[in-house]
């Protein structure tokens, strides 16, 4: 059983914090993002910390779990945390999370389309975004459209 099954088992659905780590994947101007199998959204891959866990590897287990991509070099991209972090789910769970989130452009593997947990994986340019944009993680993806270089109109 994991940490939260645990925690789930003493406290209910009254709100829990997690620790969630999540890796931007930059192709150019392009992210990679999943279509959740659980809601109609898109987002970055990632997942939450299990006890004794770093966070990069928490970060890199979850992206080859949801992707099937192995992640090179990770470099910090930010800490995400506060009101936008509450999330109930149909279970009538209830969380706070504290979003670590990496960036990486070096990645390798076959990209899985279906999993568990996605739909389908799809690149996306930074100016064409889906609108339902996970209401959790828009924040960092947006954060990382901003700091883009926008493109040389001629």
């Amino acid at each position: 059983m994991n940490y939260i099954q645990t925690m789930r088992k003493m406290i209910g659905h009254a709100p829990l914090l997690t620790v969630g780590c999540g890796v931007i994947i930059e192709r150019g101007n392009q992210i990679l993002l999943q279509h959740r199998t659980d809601a109609d959204v898109w987002c970055i891959p990632g997942g939450v910390m299990e006890l004794g866990e770093k966070v990069e590897d928490a970060a890199r287990r979850e992206t080859e779990e949801e992707t099937g991509l192995t992640i090179g070099d990770l470099e910090f991209f930010g800490i995400y945390s506060g009101q936008e972090g509450f999330a109930k789910y149909a279970s009538g769970d209830e969380v706070y999370s504290i979003q670590i989130i990496f960036k990486t452009s070096t990645f390798s593997g076959e990209l899985l389309q279906k999993s568990d947990e996605s739909r389908a994986h799809t690149f996306f340019d930074k100016h064409d975004l889906p609108d339902n944009l996970n209401s959790h993680q828009s924040r960092f993806i947006m954060d990382w459209v901003q700091q883009m270089p926008l493109p040389i109109i001629k």
